[in-house]
């Protein structure tokens, strides 16, 4: 039965490169997929383009692909990727002009767009999922509006011959199902098989956290050398069975554990995943040991789309200002508490207006609150950090300097301070017929 490699050379925009580089030369691929892009980061995107038209594609897309073109084009690996964000175009031509720097000249770099629905939403009454009010509500606060594209544009790219794909927003499994579309020649309706190549495309989204990452707990959970994390790739078949496994020789660890934590992430309904080419059926896939660092993936099961598609829609929110200060030694926590009950006290007195704050010590009660903290040992170190929601920036600003004037106008012993405030971009979510997405493809060369 034929197959296929796909490795996931990233799980998020931060991520690191190197693993990816490890899997481009050492992994035997047939796909490198780069998945980079969350719902805010999009908007962030889109605010970027309306300051530039020739950005609003990851800041990271650069240094990736000069990363791992060469060994990819010398290896026949293709790449596909969401790092086009808000300008896919711009972004594929971006990667074309790398290829040519690096002297590999031919290059089919294909740019998926179709996914801003901005102005679609804009013109209609459509209700956000979270308030139930219109898209209107929003005014001229609303950013952008990005529809979940399926694997259908990705695989007719393939089709194409494009040795680099790069989308906008695009569904996170799509972009591994599509390679199985196109190497298999898998119809869109065949539902089964859509259902098991969305597991395995979710699966791998996160990259490493499959092989370890987010998921050691030492003495409970160990993995092996985190610091050098591989990052996974799937062996699959025709008929959607995959072997879940990364580089030998590399750090950390996939076992079946790793894998059942990974498929249940995010997942609300692991019978009625909902993806806009299949709503998948995690519910009797089966996650056996194949061997050290192997684990077998079969089973999964789907049935038709919804016809709609998610929109992530992004608007200006407000504003936030954060100031944290320390304390250390006898009495820091004591002391803590006094620098918090200074700031709430000055913004009182100032008057400065905030939707909401939050006043609390790190490392006593900043994640689990008072009650889930009250009898734990006293620490001997603190961090206060004071946070606030504001309308206006300049308010936000406000609260960070109150923090910051502890040094001469708090308690004893206070360093360290940091201050910040920024504009704080909103996502809300609606469903959109597909039909009003209109996706394109556009192939540029080297």
């Amino acid at each position: 039965m034929r197959s296929i490699r796909i490795g996931a050379g990233a799980g998020f925009a931060g991520d690191r490169i190197e693993p990816a580089v490890e899997l481009a030369e050492t992994g035997d691929l047939d796909y490198l997929v780069f998945e980079c892009l969350a719902e805010r980061t999009i908007a962030l995107a889109q605010q970027a383009r309306m300051r530039d038209p020739a950005q609003g594609f990851d800041p990271l897309l650069a240094a990736r692909m000069r990363a791992v073109l060469a060994p990819c084009r010398a290896r026949g690996i293709r790449v596909i990727t969401n790092m086009g964000a808000a300008n896919p175009l711009a972004a594929a031509e971006a990667v074309a002009e790398i290829a040519r720097s690096l002297g590999l000249r031919g290059l089919k770099v294909a740019a998926v767009t179709g996914d801003d629905v901005l102005d679609v939403v804009r013109a209609g009454h459509y209700p956000l999922d979270e308030t139930h009010e219109t898209v209107a509500s929003l005014g001229d606060r609303l950013i952008s509006a990005n529809a979940y594209l399926g694997a259908g544009p990705i695989a007719q790219a393939l089709e194409r011959g494009a040795d680099v794909v790069v989308t906008g927003r695009a569904a996170d499994p799509a972009m591994f199902l599509a390679p199985l579309i196109h190497a298999f020649g898998w119809s869109l309706q065949d539902w089964t098989r859509l259902g098991r190549g969305t597991v395995i495309g979710h699966l791998l989204e996160c990259a490493g956290q499959i092989t370890g990452g987010y998921f050691a707990d030492p003495g409970y959970k160990d993995v092996p050398d985190l610091a050098r994390l591989g990052f996974p790739l799937a062996e699959v078949t025709e008929d959607g069975t995959a072997v879940i496994t990364k580089v030998p020789g590399s750090g950390g660890r996939v076992t079946p554990a790793t894998c059942k934590e990974q498929l249940l992430y995010e997942v609300h309904d692991p019978a009625r995943y909902l993806q806009p080419d299949v709503v998948a059926d995690f519910s009797g896939v089966r996650v056996t040991e194949a061997g050290p660092d192997r684990v077998r993936i079969e089973g999964g099961d789907g049935r038709p789309r919804t016809g709609t598609l998610k929109v992530s829609v992004g608007y200006r929110d407000s504003c936030v200002g954060e100031g944290q200060i320390s304390y250390a030694g006898p009495g820091a926590v004591a002391r803590g508490r006094l620098a918090l009950d200074i700031v709430a006290e000055r913004l009182r007195l100032t008057g400065i207006p905030c939707r909401e704050t939050r006043f609390e010590l790190i490392g006593v009660d900043a994640i689990l609150g008072p009650s889930l903290s009250a009898g734990a040992p006293e620490p001997r170190e603190v961090r206060v950090r004071v946070v606030g929601r504001t309308d206006r920036l300049a308010d936000a600003v406000a609260i960070g300097n109150e923090v910051e004037s502890l040094y001469l106008n708090g308690p004893a012993g206070g360093g360290g301070a940091t201050k910040s405030a920024r504009e704080i971009v909103g996502i809300r979510s609606l469903l959109l017929p597909e039909h009003l997405a209109r996706p394109a493809v556009q192939i540029v060369e080297s």
